[in-house]
């Protein structure tokens, strides 16, 4: 088996969508296809059902899948410890990261632990938006910078490292795109985007809450995987969404709006790992990430280091 068949029939075995994967492994949809058919002809037998509306696995697919992942796994491992010996580097930590704050936040705390940590080699990936904690509990990660709260049974979480305004993202079409500031109670006149997977309940009601502050009913939209999908149908009027203040930075474009809340609690920013891993590389981590979480902070006022007051939040000590 080659490992480019490999590779993609994983991805695509997660992801179930030929655009996305293509996207991810920088080949053309025509190329995925064809590492699939391949696939598919070596094995004997469809590991996809494939329809105009859906891809899914088949009983093999999923079969395959699950004998296949470990030993996937354990292949990049063994690749990224002997590339990390043959440059000295003696333990490699594996970063998720949620958004591209919380990504800019990893990125300057890997910098920054090549100069205080050299013998620490930092990896990062994004984290799914429909599957937050699920590469953490397969090991995929060490630890993960998210939203909180978190209130998994088998996952520790520290303090909140930043936390930041939210937006309402919605149409520039909309009625309510044309206001300075939008409240809470406004979410009963816009339905809102939810998102697929099977995501716990608290953490749905923090992004996609069915209730205004009020008791007033907030309807449903139609359901997205990732922000590049949202914003497609907040685009097109199809619904709105709540979000950090740093996605109108990051996610600027024609069509849509980023309006502020007046009432919305802010949203905050902490490291979390699997219960009983919170090793001294991860402590590492933890310490230099505080620290560009307040430098961050200084910087920006739409964000904020929870427990610190405005005076003290350029300090990094």
């Amino acid at each position: 088996m080659e490992r480019d068949e490999l590779e993609c029939f994983l991805l695509l075995a997660e992801e179930l969508h030929f655009g996305r994967t293509a996207e991810k492994m920088r080949l053309s949809r025509a190329r995925v296809s064809q590492l699939v058919q391949r696939l598919e002809r070596r094995v004997g037998a469809p590991l996809f059902i494939r329809t105009s509306r859906r891809v899914a696995l088949t009983s093999l697919g999923t079969q395959l899948r699950v004998d296949l992942a470990p030993h996937h796994r354990g292949i990049e491992d063994a690749l990224t410890r002997a590339a990390a010996t043959a440059r000295g580097i003696d333990t490699v930590l594996h970063v998720g990261f949620a958004n591209p704050l919380t990504g800019e936040i990893v990125m300057q705390t890997t910098e920054a632990l090549r100069v205080s940590h050299p013998g620490l080699a930092v990896e990062i990936c994004e984290v799914p938006l429909t599957d937050p904690y699920g590469m953490l509990r397969k090991g995929d990660f060490d630890v993960q910078l998210q939203e909180l709260p978190v209130r998994e049974d088998d996952l520790g979480a520290g303090p909140a490292l930043l936390a930041e305004e939210r937006v309402l993202v919605i149409g520039s079409a909309h009625p309510l795109s044309a206001r300075h500031s939008v409240s809470l109670e406004d979410l009963a006149e816009v339905p809102l985007l939810t998102l697929a997977g099977e995501l716990p309940d608290y953490w749905l009601e923090h992004h996609v809450p069915t209730r205004t502050p009020a008791g007033r009913s907030i309807a449903s939209g139609p359901s997205v995987t990732n922000m590049q999908e949202a914003l497609m149908l907040v685009t097109g009027g199809r619904g709105a969404l709540l979000a950090p203040a740093h996605t109108a930075t990051y996610y600027a474009r024609p069509g849509v709006a980023y309006v502020p809340f007046t009432d919305a609690e802010p949203v905050s920013y902490g490291l979390v790992w699997r219960t009983g891993q919170g090793t001294g590389p991860v402590e590492a981590f933890a310490r230099a990430a505080r620290k560009v979480a307040r430098e961050m902070a200084h910087g920006d006022p739409r964000s904020s280091v929870p427990g610190l007051s405005p005076r003290s939040r350029g300090s990094t000590s």
